[in-house]
């Protein structure tokens, strides 16, 4: 597999937003390869884990108010690049992008950071990643929060808006990543922001993980994810792990799912009813301190994630 790393100058900008330095793990990817995948953590190394998985086109810079208010209530969060964002490498061909490989290299990740019993947060495609690997990986998640995010299994069609959304991204001649996020915030994006979810990104040749991830969502029956995800929603309805539905008020894309985890899932049930009010998609930069609140007070009252 051929695979691209972005220099580390791209991300001296971030840096005063994004303080904390990563730390990497190396993965295989088949055929005797591997990839070098970027974490990053905040708060104390005894405290209760949470593990925070982006989606597309975003990278672990989305979690950073986050990061800092879960840190603050004594949490350890752990943020990880998805292969082919931010610091992670970036396979080269959209072809080297599949929705199991995706599932398998950030739950080696996981593994490789020696974690176990930790509570996973995940947000578009950290959310269909995540959601695989908590149903997938026994002992790995003891809890779950499922933010702006869905489990499709192509059995139900996708809304108008993300098929746009998708057929953009396939023939657009440059992913304006930067822009694409903004579009997805209702609070506005800041220039300097923008700039960070492009920085990891210098040409075109850097982005087919971008381009691939709306091709992989299932949208037909028989999709190679859906058997996948069809079990996965099998083992979500007999869930009674700790499991909060946190989900923003303005998301055209996923705001449906937040009643059908709520139904579906028993755990999800005996929640209080979390909604971020004024936030888009993207709820992280609309409403990110209020989620890292929501995010530990669910911790309190549940005591998930031992320390890693």
């Amino acid at each position: 597999m051929d695979t691209l790393r972005t220099p580390d100058a791209r991300f001296s900008a971030t840096r005063a937003a994004f303080p904390y330095s990563p730390t990497y793990v190396t993965v295989p990817v088949g055929d005797g390869d591997t990839v070098r995948m970027a974490t990053y953590a905040a708060g104390p190394e005894t405290g209760p884990v949470v593990v925070l998985l982006h989606g597309e086109p975003t990278w672990s810079y989305l979690y950073r108010h986050v990061m800092e208010r879960l840190a603050v209530r004594g949490a350890r969060a752990v943020a990880i690049d998805l292969v082919g964002f931010g610091r992670s490498d970036k396979p080269a061909n959209v072809g080297d992008h599949s929705y199991a490989a995706h599932v398998a290299w950030t739950r080696a990740a996981m593994e490789a950071l020696g974690l176990s019993d930790v509570t996973l947060v995940g947000q578009d495609w950290g959310g269909l990643i995540g959601l695989r690997i908590a149903t997938e990986a026994g002992g790995l998640v003891a809890g779950f929060v499922a933010a702006n995010t869905g489990l499709p299994t192509g059995d139900h069609p996708m809304p108008d808006i993300w098929w746009t959304f998708r057929r953009a991204i396939e023939s657009a001649p440059v992913v304006e990543v930067g822009r694409f996020v903004a579009s997805g915030c209702v609070r506005g994006l800041a220039d300097v922001d923008r700039a960070a979810y492009d920085a990891p990104f210098p040409d075109e040749s850097f982005k087919a993980g971008p381009r691939a991830m709306p091709g992989l969502v299932p949208t037909a029956a028989d999709d190679p994810a859906a058997d996948a995800n069809r079990a996965a929603w099998a083992r979500l309805a007999t869930w009674h792990q700790p499991f909060l539905v946190a989900f923003s008020d303005g998301d055209p894309i996923t705001g449906p799912m937040a009643d059908v985890f709520r139904l579906t899932v028993p755990a999800a049930g005996r929640e209080p009813s979390t909604v971020l009010r004024n936030a888009g998609h993207f709820l992280q930069e609309d409403a990110g301190p209020e989620l890292g609140v929501a995010i530990a007070d669910f911790l309190d009252r549940t005591a998930t994630g031992s320390p890693g």
